[in-house]
């Protein structure tokens, strides 16, 4: 088979059946071109959201729940309706050690706030945290640091602010760390500048203090904000979740049934939703393409027919020379095969560069829609394949179609 691929004659011949009618080669040839170019490009597109949406998540523990307290819903064991909730550190305390599944527990406070620093001043909102934020949602600093444990030990006033906050206290291009700001009347010392993030989990925080200050400052007691609950990678995050309320529930004296006294936002649950269509996508792209390149290699097999009933005297003088049914077959199937692998060539490199104009116009700045839009050199490999398999197969039928005329019957051929 190598040697005849290498022949000259075999590619002359090749050449000079398609150049006989070079517009229905080349319109027999679209349909191919097209589906692979579908290919190409939906696939690109959905790796480019795909990488955009782990890029505005992927500083993120994504299998998270937030709790807060509300109002109750129902009178339960003396208590009456709408009563106000409020968590504990107890109720932190009590969930990560035995709600089955939760990996971290953190505790959280805010408050909004006045800041000054000499002539400048805002309005800001000010958390109280530990360390373990910077882990789950991570801060990208510019400068300095984020909260420590010696920081909560320590009950430092320390404070790590935002860009944001950083152009509103501070004159251009001043040096920040080490500097003090006044935040309600106390002086905090400013430890890091952090960038703010695309994406804002909770409710947005200008500035982080240690939780234990924080708590101090504001005589908050045990009490706390809400809470940030990571479950374990292996776990269902809406099962935690579930688990988790019933057990304030039970903490705090709420009817098990009031749907009304903790507030969440499960972002596991918001990211599996992601994630499904991002597969979907990926699934339909496939199932669009290949039906495509299917209805293109098809359009060859039918042209080529077309073809062999053209030649038909032209096999039967090859057949009296003495061509047997074996050359005939190999040199159709190999005009098929020429063909569907032009066409899908063209349609690779014109996705490509949909794909290159698609990350050019979309694909720049932090906020971008689609993010390094491409599809994967193994991606290209089995695309190149299945034209191959299909216009092997489809190739078969013209084949067999000139194989079955017999030469005299074809010499008489008009």
């Amino acid at each position: 088979m190598l040697k005849f691929l290498l022949e000259r004659d075999t590619w002359q011949e090749i050449f000079d059946s398609l150049g006989k009618n070079k517009l229905r080669s080349i319109l027999t040839m679209v349909g191919v071109w097209w589906g692979i170019l579908l290919l190409i490009g939906l696939l690109g597109s959905a790796r480019g959201l795909e990488n955009a949406f782990n890029r505005l998540f992927g500083d993120f523990a994504t299998n998270t729940v937030f709790v807060w307290g509300q109002s109750t819903d129902q009178a339960f064991k003396g208590f009456q309706k709408g009563r106000q909730v409020s968590l504990s550190l107890n109720d932190a305390k009590s969930i990560e050690a035995n709600v089955e599944g939760v990996e971290f527990v953190l505790p959280r406070s805010q408050q909004t706030v006045s800041a000054t620093r000499n002539f400048l001043s805002g309005s800001f909102q000010m958390a109280g945290d530990y360390p373990l934020l910077d882990q789950l949602q991570k801060k990208n600093l510019i400068h300095g640091r984020f909260i420590n444990q010696n920081d909560i030990n320590d009950r430092k006033k320390v404070v790590v602010i935002s860009e944001d906050s950083y152009q509103q206290l501070f004159e251009k291009d001043e040096e920040a760390i080490g500097t003090y700001i006044e935040i309600n009347d106390i002086n905090f010392k400013v430890i890091g500048v952090f960038e703010v993030s695309n994406v804002n989990m909770g409710p947005r925080t200008d500035m982080h203090v240690p939780f234990t200050t924080f708590q101090q400052i504001y005589n908050r007691g045990d009490k706390i904000g809400w809470m940030m609950i990571t479950g374990q990678p292996e776990y269902d995050i809406k099962q935690i979740e579930t688990d988790v309320k019933l057990m304030l529930k039970n903490l705090n004296d709420i009817h098990p049934e009031d749907e009304r006294a903790f507030g969440s936002f499960n972002l596991g649950k918001e990211f599996k939703k992601m994630t499904g269509f991002l597969v979907g996508m990926q699934f339909l792209t496939w199932f669009v393409g290949i039906a495509t390149l299917i209805a293109g290699v098809f359009a060859i097999g039918n042209i080529l027919l077309i073809t062999v009933k053209e030649r038909t005297k032209e096999i039967g003088v090859r057949r009296a020379l003495g061509a047997t049914p074996y050359e005939i077959k190999r040199q159709i199937v190999t005009e098929a095969v020429f063909l569907t692998l032009m066409a899908g060539l063209l349609g690779i490199i014109t996705g490509g560069w949909i794909l290159i104009i698609l990350d050019y116009l979309f694909g720049q700045g932090p906020d971008a829609a689609i993010v390094n839009a491409s599809v994967s050199i193994a991606v290209v490999f089995v695309a190149l394949l299945i034209l191959v398999a299909l216009g092997t197969l489809i190739g078969l039928i013209p084949a067999f179609k000139a194989t079955s005329i017999k030469p005299i019957e074809a010499l008489r051929e008009e």
